[in-house]
């Protein structure tokens, strides 16, 4: 059999010349390839670590500088010199704080069409959030709360995820706000704070206030699903949304009325201008990686709230982190250990049962 091109050859025509790979265009695309898989990726991720390090640091050294001439002495003394009323106050505001978490977990399951018990929601939430806030990495200290308690009611790892994803989307949703709203309403008071003009404050605040907006109207058009690791996340609509919203505020009003609670007389700052100040502290600490934003935390306030005594406002930080932070971590490995024990107990209880009808 003739090859195709033979019988253009017998014509006297010359036959087009056979393409031949380049080898430089395959090894670029190679190389874009790779570039795009592998090395993006790991930038991205080499870049947030060195982010998350450089915050940590740029707190380490403010707060050495903070507490460089305070007297230890002065903050014990602060400490015992709080009220019982201070104390009850952050005590009650933190119960609340974290009762409005245990919600975000049963928004959730309701998204997700789970029907768990609220006392197993309540637990679950409760638990992952004490841990992750002492522990630190909270996508894998929640999600391994969450599956370790969710997993006795059939609920999957996958879903498991999916609501450590809405209860992230939440805790952001509430954090944006809370910034967004306060900037706006308090842009000259924080102006005084964190030095920029009041209408830059003002359109950062604005501009935030519109990205939340923006996402609104994002998952309100039509039913929204995110890849992550690669498995597929639906987010909540648009009332699941509002819920979420207002559930992430109320949380973060809570925690920070706590700590305002605690607060020496003298720091003269209205509870509006200072809740946006805790919430900027928060995100600081959320960047830092550091368990809890330990340090990058105290810092933070330590520099941005004025007081005339270093020494109590630090008094009241060590306290309000043991209160929010230490109490909850207490009670919430009692709550575990309690409930495992009542379930091995239950298992044994039946096994004793099972033996006892055989041998009848």
């Amino acid at each position: 059999m003739k090859r195709p091109d033979s019988d253009l050859s017998e014509a006297g025509v010359e036959a087009p010349a056979e393409e031949k790979p380049n080898p430089d265009q395959g090894a670029g695309l190679d190389l874009l390839t790779t570039a795009r898989r592998y090395i993006a990726p790991n930038l991205g991720k080499a870049l947030g670590g060195v982010a998350s390090l450089a915050v940590f640091a740029l707190a380490g050294f403010a707060l050495a500088s903070a507490i460089s001439s305070v007297k230890f002495s002065d903050v014990r003394a602060a400490i015992a010199a709080m009220s019982a009323e201070q104390i009850f106050a952050a005590l009650l505001l933190t119960a609340l704080s974290y009762v409005a978490l245990t919600g975000y977990d049963a928004l959730a399951l309701r998204q997700l069409r789970l029907h768990v018990p609220y006392r197993i929601a309540a637990l679950a939430s409760f638990a992952s959030y004490a841990f992750s806030f002492n522990l630190g990495f909270p996508v894998v200290t929640a999600a391994a709360v969450r599956y370790w308690i969710y997993a006795r009611v059939g609920v999957t790892a996958v879903q498991v995820a999916n609501i450590t994803v809405i209860a992230g989307v939440t805790f952001w949703l509430g954090m944006t706000s809370v910034v967004g709203v306060g900037l706006m309403a308090r842009a000259s008071e924080l102006g005084a704070i964190d030095k920029l003009p009041a209408f830059l404050n003002f359109g950062l605040g604005l501009a935030t206030c519109a990205g939340i907006g923006y996402y609104v109207v994002w998952v309100s058009l039509r039913r929204r699903r995110v890849r992550l690791r690669g498995h597929f996340f639906e987010l909540p609509g648009l009332a699941p949304t509002g819920g979420q919203t207002l559930l992430g505020v109320a949380d973060l009003c809570c925690a920070a009325a706590a700590l305002y609670a605690l607060l020496p007389h003298d720091v003269d700052l209205d509870f509006a201008t200072f809740v946006s100040v805790y919430v900027f502290a928060c995100i600081l600490g959320v960047i830092s990686h550091a368990p809890g934003g330990i340090g990058v935390f105290e810092a933070t306030m330590l520099n941005a709230l004025p007081s005339h005594s270093q020494e109590s406002l630090l008094a009241s930080l060590l306290l309000f982190r043991v209160i929010y932070y230490f109490l909850p971590f207490i009670f919430a490995l009692a709550l575990l250990g309690a409930d495992e024990g009542s379930r091995r107990w239950n298992s044994l209880r039946e096994t004793i049962a099972r033996i006892l009808e055989t041998r009848e």
